[in-house]
């Protein structure tokens, strides 16, 4: 058995729109937009009557991906946390950017809040965490 590559990043946000707006002013470009709805998908996700909306969203290289989704039914009886980067399980998109402090003044238009510092790692590079769209930590790094 072989893996031959990993093909996207999922994640759930209430406000599709607003998290497309987030990842393409980081720099992502859209690929593209469909509405989901059937059986495949209720035996896909594990739940009954899903009607969802997704967008995916690419790196400029072609090579990294995202889909973004919000579930239109059924209703979710929970919400995600917005726990600390030290939580098990937590996901975690890091980017490679070219600005680190100019990425971060455009994505707080977006809603970004920085976690922690922007730091320098020895002479390799500037990296900080944020929250993005529904809590999402985005990590940013600028290679030296």
């Amino acid at each position: 058995m072989t893996i031959y590559r990993m093909d996207h990043v999922g994640v759930v946000v209430e406000d599709l729109a607003a998290a497309i707006a987030f990842f393409v002013e980081l720099g992502l470009e859209l690929e593209g937009e469909t509405t989901v709805e059937g059986e495949w998908v209720d035996q896909l996700v594990g739940l009954d009557g899903v009607r969802s909306d997704i967008a995916v969203v690419r790196t400029p290289d072609g090579h990294g991906r995202v889909e973004l989704s919000t579930f239109h039914r059924p209703v979710a009886t929970s919400a995600a946390p917005r726990a600390p980067l030290n939580t098990p399980g937590i996901p975690r998109l890091t980017f490679v950017v070219d600005a680190v402090d100019t990425v971060l003044d455009r994505l707080r238009a977006h809603g970004a809040e920085l976690v922690g510092e922007v730091v320098r790692y020895e002479d390799y590079c500037r990296y900080c965490n944020i929250r993005g769209p529904e809590g999402i930590i985005i990590g940013l790094v600028e290679e030296l």
